[in-house]
């Protein structure tokens, strides 16, 4: 899929979730006049993103800045961003308030609280909402960045709901925020390019049942097409096999999924 700027005077204007009164305004007017200033996006494949209905958005995660980078994208795409978050934000009152308030969804590590998450993610959908979910539920730790081995959160809301996961892209955060990085750089203005892909073709999965292999074959073909569309962003080929933390004798962290 080629590449395709989109430069906001020339792009369709936002609607539907964005035009409705919500506390997202409230956070809108409180970040977004710093950000502009600090932060240029440019977006391609805005098409495929829908302005209506539920769906599972799955971006590709190496900064920790991700979050902020890839909420607003979603907000300036005419969308109400809302994310499986670690619960370990939510500890801290101010944020853990406007966390709660904006309808984001705290994860714990593993077990019983990090699947009853899924199941809260499950009920934005039954709303019509999308939902944001790291496949990889930490930073990736490829060397070069390139997305990891995914877990299998994203495919399973969309596999059980029967509604579309779109892979996405972004790359540039890198210059605000490096990996594990402490010290935001702002300025001089930094650019971010995001790409949304076509959404995932899932019908080979859904009359079967939600066994471990069939979620991991279809989680997969989710971090393949994820890194097919940074490789668009980089102009660089992607990696044929996803780095796996487990056979590198690295620790995985902060969980997103079960």
């Amino acid at each position: 899929m080629p590449l395709h700027d989109s430069s906001p005077d020339a792009a369709q204007k936002p609607r539907s979730e964005k035009r409705r009164p919500s506390f997202f305004w409230f956070l809108a007017v409180l970040v977004l006049p710093l950000w502009n200033v600090s932060v240029k996006y440019r977006f391609h494949g805005r098409e495929h993103l829908p302005q209506s209905g539920a769906l599972v958005l799955a971006p590709n995660h190496y900064s920790e800045i991700d979050p902020l980078v890839m909420g607003v994208a979603v907000w300036k795409l005419g969308r109400a961003p809302r994310f499986l978050a670690k619960a370990s934000l939510f500890k801290n009152p101010v944020l853990g308030w406007l966390l709660r308030t904006s309808g984001q969804i705290p994860v714990e590590r593993a077990g019983s609280q990090s699947h009853a998450a899924l199941r809260a993610a499950e009920e934005l959908v039954e709303k019509g909402r999308m939902v944001i979910v790291y496949p990889e539920g930490s930073l990736t730790r490829d060397p070069d960045l390139w997305p990891m081995r995914g877990k299998t959160g994203a495919v399973r809301i969309a596999l059980e709901r029967g509604i579309p996961v779109i892979p996405a892209a972004h790359w540039g955060t890198q210059a605000i925020l490096p990996r594990y990085g402490k010290k935001l750089s702002l300025f001089p203005r930094k650019t971010v390019d995001v790409i949304i892909g076509e959404p995932l073709d899932l019908s080979k999965y859904r009359d079967r049942g939600l066994d471990q292999a069939t979620l991991l074959a279809a989680t997969g073909e989710l971090m393949d097409a994820i890194a097919a569309l940074l490789g668009e962003l980089r102009g660089e080929q992607a990696p044929a096999q996803r780095w796996d933390p487990t056979q590198h004798g690295q620790k995985e962290t902060g969980r997103l999924d079960g």
